[in-house]
């Protein structure tokens, strides 16, 4: 197991994607319960369901604070020997640019004028600072990429997967296009032909959401 690979070990999973808060925010709740369901040996060994947690969450739609997150990880780093942070790709960009620009370096956008991401590298550029605010030892940085994605289907993924089927057969034959899919904005999320129109990106993920501030109090965030 990576966190009990070397003394003082940083992991960084990092959950691709320029807006990929809900998808960081609810691959941390899954992972955090399926390590609950996990039976761990005596408290004489280093590997705990504690030093296995998450323990920071970081997207985009939070604001982020390298410097106190990294006093408050390194409490948690001397105790367990190990940090885990789940973090989106697009997290804390406005800040990499800004330290980047005050260092005299290009930032590298592409031709719309977004950052391009891959270049500036979110993922060393937190493995190299907070590496140092918390005296890691080693680090590693996981990227749930292409390849993670591409995981055989579960059993809500096949029961999501057949009711979009059938509702998308159903709307073909009434001769309604859209997007099928739950329409969070319709009573009951039905799933449906979601107008072309409505499908959009940049939708930030909405942190007020119980759910999450609650893992947020957990992970000793709030």
């Amino acid at each position: 197991s990576e966190s009990s690979a070397n003394p003082r070990m940083l992991i960084l999973h990092e959950c691709m994607g320029r807006d990929s808060g809900y998808l960081t925010a609810k691959t941390a709740f899954y992972y955090r319960q399926m390590l609950s369901e996990q039976k761990f040996a005596s408290p004489l060994f280093p590997s705990s369901r504690a030093s296995r947690d998450v323990h920071a969450i970081w997207i985009p739609e939070l604001k982020l604070d390298l410097v106190a997150e990294g006093a408050r990880l390194k409490k948690l780093m001397d105790e367990y020997g190990c940090v885990n942070v789940f973090f989106g790709e697009g997290t804390g960009v406005q800040e990499i640019i800004r330290d980047m620009e005050a260092h005299g370096e290009e930032v590298p956008r592409d031709a719309f004028g977004h950052v391009t991401l891959a270049k500036i590298n979110p993922g060393q550029y937190f493995a190299k600072h907070l590496a140092e605010y918390i005296g890691a030892e080693k680090t590693l940085v996981q990227k749930s990429g292409y390849f993670a994605r591409s995981a055989a289907a579960n059993e809500f993924d096949r029961d999501l997967i057949g009711a979009c089927a059938k509702e998308g057969v159903s709307s073909a034959i009434a001769g309604v296009s859209g997007c099928m899919g739950e329409d969070e904005d319709k009573e009951g999320t039905p799933i449906r032909a979601i107008e072309f129109e409505r499908v959009k990106g940049g939708k930030p993920f909405d942190i007020s959401q119980e759910w999450f501030q609650q893992m947020l109090k957990e992970t000793g965030q709030l």
